[in-house]
């Protein structure tokens, strides 16, 4: 096997897409930066279930709401990763898996852009499933242990969101809440 080197014009030429992050307070707008996409062009990942700012929006939308199907559609939108282990979620089998029940990848190929909205509640999601799994339990007692909940809640979002990335086709734009509260000297200070 010759050594895969990519020239420059092969990468000059290669589409690539932004990977971009909206962020701020609730009702500041962002949702509503929707509008700004071409519609036909755009999927609207509608995880806040709030889409009455973008109301009459000609795009397409999928609205996941378990933890699994973020997952499911990720892989379906970014492909798989030849890294990982047939066992492992965004792996070639998770990828068959998904074409199987949704369709041909290449459905997908219309859209240039996919809006998610939001990280907030993809994190919700993540968390709600995450304190489900083994590793949210103490293996001493049996009980439920936050910090394996939490960690394992870090590892699968740090996934979910390195996959959308990895996304080299096509401009992935994620929305988060930015939230305000006041620290130990009364200043505002703003988090995610």
């Amino acid at each position: 096997m010759k050594l895969p080197i990519i020239t420059a014009d092969q990468r000059l030429a290669e589409q690539r897409g932004v990977k971009g992050v909206l962020v701020g307070k609730s009702g500041i707008g962002k949702t509503s930066q929707l509008w700004t996409l071409k519609a036909t062009a755009t999927l609207f990942f509608d995880l806040e279930a709030g889409d009455l700012a973008v109301e009459g929006w000609a795009g397409d939308t999928i609205r996941p709401r378990t933890w699994q199907e973020c997952r499911d559609f990720a892989v379906f939108i970014g492909g798989p990763n030849p890294a990982l282990r047939d066992d492992q979620p965004y792996s070639k089998a998770h990828f068959d898996a998904v074409c199987t029940r949704f369709g041909e990848p290449t459905d997908l190929d219309k859209y240039d852009t996919v809006f998610v909205d939001s990280i907030t509640v993809a994190g919700r999601l993540c968390l709600q499933w995450s304190k489900g799994q083994p590793q949210a339990y103490s293996e001493k007692t049996g009980k439920p242990d936050s910090r394996g909940a939490y960690g394992l809640m870090g590892q699968e979002m740090i996934a979910w969101l390195t996959h959308l990335q990895h996304t080299r086709r096509k401009n992935v734009w994620f929305v988060g809440i930015l939230n305000e509260s006041l620290d130990d000297f009364n200043r505002r200070i703003f988090s995610l």
